[in-house]
């Protein structure tokens, strides 16, 4: 697997090239936002991990220029802990996002199990929802019509809660089943995914949150 590590600061890109390395994975670094598009042209990577944070360009408009040339899956390496960057970082395009410091075998389970879901979409069908249609054969989400684009990690979660419309789904299966994680803190970047969803969709009652328990998909009235 080619990981393309785009991080200004060399200790943090010498530690994750590290992890990438004793997890058999090819990774490549570069330090801008300029050279991380040029690289994805160029290098054609499998996964990218960006921070945030690069000298010459704010990393959310370097997640949107790789979303504007193709899906390649994207995990945000941010020490930035705010919702607010969360959910915007996921509207450009990211996939999942992991905050500093985090561990390399975190990391490395995150990259499998993203670039696994983008690879090898299941059950492949279309679902309808009165003006909503998933195609998940290619992955592709329509709302009256018009194309909604939506992230891998995005398109994974509408279709796990589409798969039994109306169930309350708990936030640990959710976690288990499309992160392949149990880690608590996840349910952040899960709440996130969700706000991007409702954004995307124009109407929050797409995906209805159950107190205490996790989240249900419903149709609006």
């Amino acid at each position: 697997m080619r990981v393309l590590v785009v991080e200004d600061d060399p200790s943090v890109a010498s530690g994750v090239l590290d992890g990438l390395a004793a997890a058999r994975m090819e990774g490549l670094h570069v330090e801008t936002g300029a050279a991380a598009l040029a690289a994805v042209r160029e290098y054609r990577p499998d996964i990218v991990l960006l921070d945030l944070g690069l000298p010459d360009m704010d990393g959310t408009e370097v997640c949107r220029g790789i979303r504007a040339t193709g899906m390649t899956p994207i995990i945000v390496m941010s020490a930035r802990d705010d919702e607010i960057d969360r959910v915007i970082a996921l509207e450009m395009g990211a996939d999942d996002y992991v905050v500093k410091p985090f561990g390399m075998r975190e990391l490395v389970a995150r990259i499998r199990a993203v670039t696994r879901r983008s690879a090898s979409p299941e059950h492949p069908s279309q679902l309808r929802f009165g003006p909503l249609t998933i195609d998940e054969r290619a992955r592709q989400v329509y709302l009256d019509g018009g194309e909604v684009h939506l992230t891998p990690k995005e398109f994974d979660l509408l279709v796990y809660l589409t798969s039994d419309a109306g169930a309350a789904f708990r936030r640990a299966d959710i976690l288990r089943s499309v992160w392949e994680t149990n880690w608590y803190g996840t349910t952040k970047t899960l709440d996130a995914h969700v706000a991007a969803i409702r954004k995307k969709l124009g109407n929050p009652a797409w995906i209805v949150s159950v107190r205490g328990i996790g989240f249900r998909f419903g149709q609006p009235a």
